[in-house]
């Protein structure tokens, strides 16, 4: 089984370069554009991982989709990796208060970004 990851980012370019990143990887890409069309593509697609970005267009930016995600076990608790170029203290501790599994600072590496989600157990079970 193929592990689900959907990228949350509102630049197009960013989304098509951590694609290229996860293609020589065996996982299930999928993307949106913002953390509204994001909401409503974890509940469709029921993902095992969120690439999100924090800030984002709409009614809604990427802590604010975390947190719920997070808090309804109805949309399945996908692992969150927080990709952001807010690199403060505060803006850290925000991320991981909002329930985050990961926080990476663009520019992250691709290498950064596959050794992240390497270190993640996507697939609780799988080949057991």
């Amino acid at each position: 089984m193929q592990a689900r990851i959907l990228i949350v980012e509102d630049h197009a370019d960013i989304r098509k370069l951590i694609r290229m990143t996860l293609e020589f990887e065996d996982y299930d890409i999928h993307e949106a554009p913002n953390a509204d069309a994001g909401l409503q593509a974890v509940r469709q697609l029921r993902p095992h991982l969120l690439l999100l970005d924090i800030m984002m267009p709409g009614e809604m930016d990427g802590l604010a989709l975390c947190r719920l995600v997070k808090s309804d076990a109805s949309l399945g608790q996908p692992k969150v990796v927080l990709l952001t170029a807010r690199g403060q203290g505060q803006d850290v501790e925000a991320g991981m208060n909002s329930g985050a599994d990961a926080y990476l600072l663009k520019p992250f590496s691709p290498l950064q970004l596959i050794q992240t989600i390497q270190g993640m157990d996507l697939l609780p079970g799988a080949g057991a």
